[in-house]
Order: C-alpha cells, then sequence, then structure tokens
C-alpha cells in the first residue's frame, strides 16, 4: 500500500478520489451533504488565492482504498490545517487511515502548521468509525453543532410590515454590495465557534467577488435581504446553495444584524429563498450549535429535524 498525492492534472484520478470519498463516508452516514463531482472538480483544477489543497490517496495495485484533504488556509489562521480522511468500510482497521493522517500531518508540519482541525459527523442511527479515529490520532472537540433537515415545501412565514424582502442569485448586486459585506463580517464575527481559537476571516470586495465565481460555477447561489422600509437598511440576510444537478439545498449562512432583530426576520429570510427554489428541490441540510438557541428554534419551527451529530475536533501536532 503506497500514500499518493493525486495528479490533479488527471480526469480519471479525480474521478476515482471522488468516488472513492463518496462510498466512503455514505457507508456511515445516509444523510452526509458531500461536495459534489462538479464542485470538487472546480477546487481540484482552479486553485484558490485564499487556500492551497492537497489531496492524498492509499493504492494497492491499482486500487484506491482511502482518500484524506488537506487545506491550508493562506490569510488568516496560518497555524492551521483542516482534513479529512475516509476510507473504503472494507478496508478498515488495516492502518490505512493512520498511513493517510500521517501523511497529512507531515505536509501541515512542512508548511509549518501546529494545529490540525475537522469535522466529524456522527449519524443518530448508524455507527461510524469516525469519532474513534479522530480520538485514537489525538484530536479533540472544540465544537459541537446539529446537522438538520427538512423536507420542502415548508410553510411560508409572516414578514414584518415594516421589511421587504429582497432576493438575488449569484453575484451580489452593486447597489447592495457594502450592506451585504458589512453583514457577511459580523456572520464570521458572530458565528459560534465553541473552544476552537480561530482568527475571524474578513471579507473585503475583492474576496467575495473571488467567492462568489467559484461557487457559481458548482452552485445556483441565492441570497434574501431584508430591507427596512422606513430608511432602506439591510437588516440580515441568508444565503443558500443548490448543488447543480442535485434535488437539495444547503443553508449557509442566516444572520439578521443586533440592531434588527426581534422581527422573525431569521424564519422570513429562509422562507423567501426556499420558496424560491424550482419544484424537483425536495430538502435542504443546514447546521446549527445547539447553545444558539434562537437559531435552533427558528429551524425546528420551519421544519427542520436533527439528523446528525457534528463535531468540530482538532489535535496539536507541533
Amino acid at each position: 500500500m503506497e500514500i499518493q498525492q493525486l495528479d490533479t492534472t488527471d480526469p480519471a484520478a479525480r474521478r476515482a478520489w471522488h468516488a472513492v470519498m463518496e462510498h466512503a463516508v455514505r457507508s456511515d452516514r445516509p444523510h452526509a451533504l458531500l461536495t459534489t463531482y462538479d464542485a470538487f472538480e472546480v477546487v481540484a483544477t482552479s486553485p484558490s488565492t485564499y487556500v492551497q489543497r492537497t489531496w492524498l490517496q492509499a493504492v494497492e495495485g491499482s486500487e484506491v482504498l482511502g482518500v484524506a484533504e488537506l487545506e491550508l488556509p493562506l490569510e488568516e489562521n496560518r497555524d492551521l490545517g483542516w482534513c479529512e480522511v475516509d476510507v473504503l468500510p472494507g478496508h478498515r482497521r488495516r492502518g490505512i487511515g493512520r498511513s493517510l493522517w500521517d501523511a497529512v500531518v507531515e505536509r501541515a508540519r512542512q508548511d509549518g502548521r501546529t494545529r490540525l482541525g475537522g469535522e466529524v459527523s456522527v449519524d443518530l442511527s448508524v455507527a461510524g468509525a469516525g469519532l474513534a479515529f479522530a480520538t485514537a490520532v489525538g484530536a479533540v472537540e472544540k465544537h459541537r453543532e446539529d446537522h438538520l433537515l427538512a423536507d420542502l415545501p415548508v410553510a411560508p412565514a409572516q414578514v414584518d410590515p415594516a421589511y421587504e424582502l429582497l432576493t438575488w442569485r449569484g453575484r451580489c448586486p452593486d447597489e447592495h454590495r457594502e450592506a451585504y459585506l458589512a453583514m457577511r463580517n459580523q456572520m464570521n464575527t458572530d458565528v459560534p465557534t465553541g473552544e476552537l481559537d480561530l482568527e475571524v476571516a474578513v471579507l473585503d470586495d475583492a474576496r467575495l467577488a473571488a467567492s462568489e465565481e467559484r461557487l457559481m460555477k458548482a452552485y445556483d447561489v441565492r441570497v434574501a435581504a431584508a430591507r427596512r422600509r422606513s430608511d432602506g437598511v439591510l437588516g440580515g440576510y441568508s444565503l443558500l446553495f443548490v448543488p447543480h444537478g442535485t434535488r437539495y439545498g444547503w443553508q449557509d449562512d442566516t444572520l439578521v444584524m443586533p440592531e434588527h432583530r426581534g422581527h422573525r426576520l431569521g424564519a422570513a429570510l429562509k422562507c423567501a429563498n426556499y420558496g424560491g427554489l424550482p419544484g424537483d428541490v425536495a430538502e435542504v441540510h443546514t447546521w446549527t450549535a445547539p447553545a444558539n438557541t434562537a437559531m435552533h428554534r427558528t429551524n425546528t419551527g420551519l421544519g427542520f429535524r436533527v439528523v446528525e451529530h457534528m463535531y468540530e475536533v482538532e489535535a496539536v501536532i507541533a
């Protein structure tokens, strides 16, 4: 068995890597929200200015038995790397996962990283190996979120008459970009992170534009925003992705700015996005920290149910 770096110039190798990742994850997590092949193609073939990624694979003969991904932030958090290790169920407990982990650690150390973080999701009804593996390599829990799933359609939420809802797809219109950037940066500051020690990412227009351009290659990007009628100020937004060619959505950020809270705008913003989806989009995924009681209550009120617990873990590798 040999650990190799994925040749991202080889389409067949990219396809094989993604297929192994998908099979390995699905064996333990029937509700997993995975990176689609289209989205993987974007990140594998067009490197980002803000993140360096490396993909590894455990190969025996011509067969790929396990895969790993290492993500190194290039702006904030230069002491940290993020990783994922996945091994096909029929080849576990042979040291393949450990070999992939060791290769990830070696590359992270070479880049001066002293910590490796990752996400481990545990299905409520299917026993998986991820958490035990993370513990075995010395990772400890730093934060927890619930992975929730809702069937569409959901009942529409009432909009406070003091506000009107705006929607757009893809790139944020120029007239809203300054306010949208302020809200996105507020979200980065406010999002619960538990015991994770992270520098907050700060978006400027160039970084937002680069993100929008990359995301639109693999996702239908939908945004709903609430505008106060009295002065035209944007008071909140909700961001939703629908991977191309799929029947599900991925609910990302929902934020209401502090001075606009108390008007049930969070539910109204989510519903505005869901109501505009094509009829064949049948479900929406989201993640919420249990400690974020207001958003958890909003989500369950819309019909979301918990299907997994997601643990953010971290290992010191210095």
